[in-house]
């Protein structure tokens, strides 16, 4: 019979590393330690510069810094694989928990995992497969989470792909919990709007995160002409790091004369600013052309906004149509407008606003930390 659990080892990047997994993994930490006895190793290197050109860490705001990280893991370098499972190994945890979401890191998590010896190792799938797919992924990915005891999987597309490459998968599928760490001043909509210059009347729509060619970013400028003709007032932020293709969306809202109704700020967003943009907006748009899960989402629910997104991947686990926002048809920039439209003609925002709080333990880190557990008890 399994002994309950109490010491684990968490593996993730964390600040002061940059984006939504380093922000996941830190809030984790923080919600197991509440009840278990949890060492943090994070990475000494995680990128290589022809992966990841810009700045991997950022140290504006230390928000999410957890103290007594261990930065051990440098993920091109196979010695210091084994030193860390040896130090794994030496610390005797109930349970090894990793973070998953790119093959990039096979070779170091298959090493890690294949070394550990008497403690049970979990996979987090973020994605499965990553977003943008590549020749040999299924083949590495498969390699590396073959080396888990358990998963946690995070929307119904990542469970039906762990079952592809593991077929006996013990696995608990749990939606992405909300990130409310970005309330950090309880900043009221009125000061977040004076703060980017926004009339208080405007009608506001938000579109967050870097900006990729999976998030269909240009089916929402596509959608704008007609919330244009028929919303006065409304206009869209575009918030995030565009990359090498901003002049073909800057091109297409010209070509689409919405120019005067969309307001661009390109670039990565610290955290100390990210909570301006989401007190400011009535609701999030998520256009995605595929996705597993965003924590884009979760970020708006720890603001209690609701959200628009396209029926892809786990957005509809997560965006409940009619009751925390809508959910609309994929690559369909009328189905967008449609919703856009309908969420201010029928004055939605505390409609969903109440659905969003009402599900606050379906998406509490709380429930995640009582998955984790049953799944060590399981496996």
């Amino acid at each position: 019979m399994n002994k309950e659990l109490g010491k684990i080892v968490l593996i993730g990047p964390v600040y002061p590393y940059k984006g939504g997994i380093s922000h996941y993994t830190g809030l984790m930490f923080r919600a197991l330690s509440k009840k278990y006895d949890v060492t943090l190793l994070s990475y000494s290197f995680q990128y290589p510069k022809f992966l990841y050109k810009k700045e991997q860490r950022d140290y504006s705001n230390d928000t999410f810094k957890i103290d007594n990280t261990q930065y051990v893991i440098n993920t091109a370098n196979p010695v210091n694989w084994i030193a860390t499972a040896n130090k794994i190994n030496k610390l005797k945890p109930d349970l090894v928990i990793i973070q998953w979401w790119h093959p990039y890191f096979a070779p170091c998590y298959q090493a890690i995992a294949g070394h550990i010896r008497n403690s049970k190792v979990l996979f987090i799938c973020h994605n499965v497969f990553p977003h943008e797919r590549f020749p040999l992924d299924k083949w590495l990915t498969q390699r590396t989470l073959k080396k888990g005891n358990c998963y946690i999987v995070q929307s119904s597309q990542d469970e039906n792909d762990l079952k592809t490459i593991v077929s006996n998968a013990k696995y608990i599928r749990a939606v992405h919990p909300t990130y409310n760490a970005f309330k950090m001043q309880n900043m009221s909509k009125e000061h977040a709007r004076e703060l980017l210059k926004i009339k208080p009347e405007e009608k506001i729509l938000l579109f967050f995160g870097f900006v990729r060619k999976y998030k269909g970013l240009d089916y929402l400028i596509k959608a704008m002409p007609q919330v244009k003709e028929k919303l006065s007032d409304c206009k869209l932020l575009v918030v995030g790091d565009f990359g090498d293709d901003k002049e073909e969306y800057i091109e297409l809202i010209n070509q689409l004369s919405v120019n005067d109704v969309i307001d661009i700020y390109d670039g990565y967003i610290p955290d100390k600013e990210v909570e301006k943009f989401f007190a400011a907006c009535d609701v999030v748009v998520l256009p995605y052309i595929s996705a597993t899960q965003s924590g884009i989402v979760q970020i708006a629910y720890g603001f209690d906004k609701p959200v628009i997104a396209t029926n892809v991947g786990g957005l509809p686990d997560v965006v409940m149509d009619g009751k925390t926002g809508f959910i609309v048809d994929v690559k369909n920039e009328k189905a967008i407008a449609d919703a856009v439209i309908s969420f201010f003609d029928k004055d939605c925002a505390s409609k969903f606003e109440m659905g969003v709080k009402e599900e606050n333990y379906r998406f509490s880190w709380d429930r995640m930390v009582d998955n984790i557990n049953k799944l060590y008890l399981l496996a």
